[in-house]
């Protein structure tokens, strides 16, 4: 089985994007090592893989790329003499320069100007959806084109539903709640991605489905849940796997542009992705769950978005 060593992007969307890429290469027989963020472990822990928190500084996440490949020599024999090593899966030139430096030969795209960095590269086009991006390193990786995959299928451990089903006793949220997510980090194009409606829309139409409305903040949205948003319940500090098993027993999510509305899409969760800015081509939540709003100009109105819950909780009956 031989390894390879994989460097995570760094925002949950992305890494949820990447699931089907890191599941085919793991089917075809890779043991997959991988290095990201802290909350990374959390979200892949249904598929059985182990994330390594990423160290922090070039000098450290190049001495830790450099005693992964010590321990992957001394694991597959054959791991030296592989023509590809390494998957790159961020676009910044550091992420590159760290494999390079680290003695790995890498695999990734051309940005940026590190092409030079990296044994092979593909070219990134930006027209299209970032799931075939990391589809296409899989297709050179493996040497053989196959087809998109058409949903995600982000798997939730049993320990991970266990854990959602005693925190939705816990708060009494029967069957049928709605999550919602108002949140969103990082821009699009220097836009913000949130959307200006979403707290008036909770409080005054929202109700009139008579669901129990569920909101689950991010480290440092508690804030704002509580201020905004207080009529939802609100579940504080869920990690990543129980929010993914959270979102797969809800009845719909309504999300922006935003990691939870593509774990949603991920597990198959009923999504209603509400977009402003952002271009739906590349970065829309995957999968055949998903409904998109979005406006001519930019955002959707109340109206739009109260007509699209109607038809999700009405084709879910």
């Amino acid at each position: 089985m031989p390894t390879l060593l994989i460097r995570l992007r760094n925002w949950v969307g992305d890494v949820t994007l990447g699931i089907p890429t890191l599941q085919r290469l793991h089917d075809a027989g890779y043991r997959l090592r991988l290095t990201g963020r802290g909350w990374a472990g959390d979200l892949l822990r249904g598929h059985g893989w182990t994330v390594e928190p990423l160290a922090q500084g070039l000098r450290a996440r190049v001495g830790q790329l450099r005693r992964l490949r010590r321990e992957a020599e001394a694991a597959d024999a054959g791991f030296a003499r592989q023509p590809l090593q390494a998957l790159c899966l961020p676009y910044s030139f550091g992420s590159a320069l760290e494999f390079r430096l680290a003695g790995l030969r890498s695999l990734g795209h051309a940005w940026e100007g590190r092409a030079l960095l990296l044994t092979r590269s593909l070219p990134r086009h930006r027209e299209r959806h970032e799931i075939e991006a990391y589809w296409a390193l899989g297709n050179a990786l493996l040497g053989e084109d196959a087809p998109l995959p058409q949903r995600i299928d982000l798997r939730v451990s049993d320990a991970d539903d266990a854990a959602a089903m005693a925190l939705l006793r816990q708060h009494g949220v029967a069957a049928g709640f709605i999550v919602i997510c108002p949140f969103a980090g990082g821009t699009f194009s220097g836009q913000d991605k949130t959307w200006p409606g979403f707290a008036d829309f909770m409080a005054q139409v929202l109700p009139q489905f008579g669901r129990t409305l569920v909101i689950c903040p991010g480290p440092g949205e508690e804030e704002l849940a509580r201020t905004r948003f207080a009529t939802a319940t609100g579940l504080n500090n869920v990690k990543l796997g129980v929010y993914a098993a959270l979102l797969r027993r809800a009845a719909l999510m309504i999300s922006n542009d935003t990691g939870p509305g593509h774990i949603a899409a991920a597990v198959g969760c009923p999504t209603l992705s509400v977009l402003g800015p952002s271009d739906a081509a590349q970065w829309r939540a995957w999968g055949p769950s998903v409904h998109i709003v979005q406006g001519p100009q930019g955002w959707p109105d109340a109206a739009a978005v109260r007509a699209a819950v109607a038809q999700w909780l009405q084709a879910a009956q």
